[in-house]
């Protein structure tokens, strides 16, 4: 008798941490569909990125065993938010510069924060690239560029944002920005009379955003 009960309460805890466990189970599917339903319903939308100013103060060559870059420029970002009901915090932004591919500045931090629905702001960093090697091929594409009167850069932002849903707030997400800068080359002026600017920002342009 006393094996019997012995057997019949181990049965009964058996029974019991299931029930416990489906509970349990059934709890976090339900929390997750309701995150998952949120999310479908506010179908939250990638935030807006925009290159509102480029200033070129300094862009020389150093030419000898290989060619070196050494470039001093100042742009104006601008990041919108355009979800109604969600908001975004940006953990960390690291813009640079670059060209057909290749940076050619150091990274510059941008101060992070948040934005609310519909909000806006705005970073004028400067960015920086002393002696900076480049491949042979991209050193004499840049000298025909300036020979043409134009240049093609980009401006490029990484970083890490989360989604903000009333209270709950998601995990990180990776975003990448990059803004084209359109620039015209002023005849007027030489690589060695920096740091007075060279070029001339065309327009306003709307930057690729991957998140």
């Amino acid at each position: 008798m006393a094996k019997d009960c012995g057997i019949h309460g181990k049965h009964k805890r058996h029974k019991l941490f299931l029930r416990l466990l489906a509970a349990f189970l059934s709890l976090v599917v339900v929390l997750l569909l309701a995150v998952l339903i949120v999310w479908l319903v506010l179908r939250p939308t990638k935030p807006m990125f925009y290159l509102q100013d480029f200033s070129l103060l300094q862009f020389n060559f150093t030419h000898g065993d290989a060619a070196l870059l050494t470039s001093v420029l100042q742009v104006t970002l601008s990041s919108r938010n355009p979800n109604g009901r969600i908001g975004i915090y940006y953990d960390r932004l690291d813009a640079y510069a670059a060209y057909k591919g290749q940076q050619f500045t150091a990274a510059t931090f941008l101060p992070p924060g948040y934005l609310g629905h519909n909000d806006v702001a705005i970073w004028s960093p400067y960015l920086y690239g002393t002696a900076v090697p480049l491949a042979p091929y991209l050193a004499d594409s840049i000298s025909q560029d300036e020979s043409a009167g134009y240049l093609l850069l980009y401006v490029r932002v990484d970083g890490r944002l989360r989604w903000k849903v009333g209270t709950w707030i998601s995990g990180h997400y990776r975003l990448q920005a990059n803004c084209p800068a359109f620039l015209i080359v002023d005849s007027g002026k030489s690589q060695s009379d920096a740091p007075a600017p060279i070029v001339r920002f065309q327009q306003n342009t709307a930057c690729s955003v991957v998140v």
